[in-house]
């Protein structure tokens, strides 16, 4: 097996892509179907047709998503909860294809480039800390979730932050690009809070300003949080607190009507669930310590990550929001 790797593109470049892959998408194949038993169901245009072709399967990947998708000790090796459930996938699509030596390639992706690096084609699809929701699946389709969050606040310890209404006249930094920026302006603006929000590229970048004394708060996922909070020089300095804002659902993304690769990455996820493997997993990246640093986020699985994996749906809300 061959795993390589590409590096991110510009916004620019993505957008050409798009324009690109929007052309070649309008073409049709006349090549006959194969008559491998194992890919009688694929669609000429189809991302498993595509992968059968190019012989690499494209997996999408973050870099400092912790502990779902990220870069630890190894530069060339995404790893993490996600990207764990990643390779079951791949896996999945290799046993589909019946392509054991098929050849994965994993191409960085940012909050902001990662929808139209999935819809121009450029990666086949990802599994990283990508909320679910109606906008979105205008653009591209989910898989049934794999994780339920809620969006917080990290701030010091004595910063006198404890909620979002103690944000006035603070300032916030938040991820470029994620439905946590999207709502923290909206309510700064709806509640005339004056909150200056400055808007990180990554996760990384957005807990180095808070660290630095830039900002008096980071809001983000609280799991993400607590993960940024795992690497930090001081843990004990820092604290997760405020009423959760939104639930949200995090999906495997990839091209919309695309129902073949859709029931694949489904059923890979589901026969995780099902076995109980899920929990092995869930431990192995929340409950135990875990690289660069081997810190321990100790964060228990909620009810309702819980009841999601007891029933997998992909709608873009939860389906009841438990205490958390």
């Amino acid at each position: 097996m061959t795993y390589s790797f590409s590096k991110p593109l510009t916004l620019a470049a993505v957008m050409a892509l798009g324009l690109a892959g929007c052309n070649n998408s309008s073409q049709t194949s006349t090549d006959a179907p194969a008559d491998d038993a194992a890919t009688t169901e694929i669609t000429t245009n189809g991302t498993l047709q595509k992968i059968k072709d190019s012989g690499t399967i494209v997996v999408g990947h973050r870099d400092s998503s912790i502990p779902f998708s990220y870069i630890a000790d190894d530069p060339n090796q995404p790893i993490g909860y996600a990207h764990d459930l990643e390779m079951k996938v791949v896996e999945a699509v290799k046993q589909k294809l019946n392509m054991p030596d098929l050849n994965v390639r994993y191409n960085l992706i940012t909050s902001q480039t990662r929808i139209p690096l999935v819809q121009n084609g450029t990666v086949d699809f990802e599994c990283g800390s990508t909320t679910n929701n109606e906008e979105r699946q205008k653009q591209v389709a989910f898989s049934n979730g794999f994780f339920e969050i809620g969006t917080r606040l990290l701030t010091k310890k004595d910063s006198g932050i404890q909620d979002f209404e103690d944000l006035k006249g603070k300032t916030l930094v938040t991820t470029a690009g994620t439905t946590s920026e999207r709502y923290i302006r909206q309510y700064n603006d709806d509640n005339k809070m004056g909150t200056n929000i400055i808007s990180a590229k990554d996760h990384g970048e957005g807990f180095l300003m808070l660290e630095n004394g830039r900002a008096d708060a980071f809001m983000m996922d609280d799991v993400l949080l607590a993960g940024e909070k795992a690497k930090a020089k001081n843990p004990d300095e820092w604290v997760i607190v405020g009423t959760p804002q939104s639930f949200e659902i995090y999906g495997c993304m990839m091209r919309k009507d695309d129902p073949e690769f859709k029931a694949v990455v489904d059923e890979a996820l589901a026969n995780v669930f099902s076995s109980g493997e899920i929990n092995s997993i869930y431990d192995k990246w929340f409950l135990n310590p875990i690289p660069p640093k081997n810190v321990n986020l100790n964060f228990e699985m909620s009810d309702n990550l819980k009841a999601l994996i007891a029933n997998p749906h992909d709608s873009a809300q939860p389906k009841e929001a438990a205490a958390q």
